[in-house]
């Protein structure tokens, strides 16, 4: 279970939103079996995707967050509610590629940045509001941050960050995200920026047992933030028989009769959380 809170500037000008992921991305760690890097990859965006999910008006609201750089590891995709829970995958779990100059996990290099960034969210209505933005660096963090800037005109700081053990294994996972509400003053937007730019990483405050108030309290130094509202957050896949059953139907009727009578009972594996299920396709046409 992990913990995501949301505060505010004491003049209200400034929402923060804080989490701390680290059980999140170890579940996803443990369904993927991911690699260092991908791990980081994935849990980076799982965490963006799951603060992204609180800033919904409704909890079955969902926002999907999907990048593909044309890098080794494809594909990354991360849905979140409006609760902030959260599930996702990667296209290629196992990416080995060398470190970065400053010796950290190449995440950029895993994802690549020839490729767009695009937010989907399902608000209920007719049709989904879809943004799309070129990528930035794949870092995921500052595509995060320009996606904001560009599609929806907030000014944005997000910083994601996920540590990885030696054997592969979560030390700790989280990130911030801060938003300036209309009207903020030259003054504050430095202050800010210069919070930020003194902050340690996400992941290097966390190992030093820094919470998700801790932080906030650091990089709003002289906002004098408080703590609105706390949620438990978790990785949650909401798979089923019968979502399984009609996604083969929206195949079409044509579709589902040559498979029951090429295969009649086909298995089905769940690409977020790896359960399988067993559709008796004949019967299934039956039912229609």
């Amino acid at each position: 279970m992990g913990n995501l809170i949301r505060g505010i500037s004491e003049n209200g000008g400034v929402v923060y939103y804080g989490i701390d992921s680290t059980e999140i991305v170890r579940e996803a760690e443990r369904i993927h079996k991911t690699s260092a890097v991908t791990s980081a990859a994935l849990g980076r965006l799982l965490t963006g995707a799951s603060m992204m999910g609180i800033t919904l008006k409704n909890d079955k609201d969902s926002v999907t967050l999907r990048m593909n750089g044309g890098g080794p590891a494809g594909t990354i995709l991360a849905v979140a509610d409006g609760t902030g829970c959260v599930k996702g995958y990667v296209q290629n779990p196992v990416v080995e590629i060398p470190l970065r100059a400053d010796g950290k996990l190449n995440v950029g290099g895993a994802v690549g940045k020839d490729g767009v960034l695009s937010v989907v969210r399902d608000l209920g209505l007719k049709e989904p509001y879809v943004g799309q933005i070129p990528l930035v660096s794949g870092e995921v963090a500052e595509d995060i941050t320009a996606y904001y800037a560009v599609s929806e005109q907030i000014p944005t700081v997000c910083a994601l960050g996920v540590l990885v053990n030696p054997d592969l294994s979560i030390a700790c996972a989280g990130g911030y995200m801060i938003q300036l509400l209309p009207g903020a003053l030259d003054s504050e937007i430095d202050q800010l920026e210069s919070n930020v730019a003194k902050a340690p990483s996400i992941t290097h405050m966390m190992r030093d047992g820094m919470t998700s108030k801790d932080i906030m309290e650091k990089v709003l130094a002289g906002f004098e933030p408080n703590v609105l509202d706390e949620y438990d957050v978790s990785y949650r896949c909401d798979c089923g028989q019968q979502r399984v059953e009609k996604a083969i139907i929206s195949l079409g009727r044509e579709e589902l009769e040559n498979i029951a009578r090429e295969e009649g009972t086909i298995e089905v594996c769940c690409q977020f959380c790896d359960k399988k299920y067993q559709v008796d396709t004949r019967k299934l046409l039956k039912s229609l």
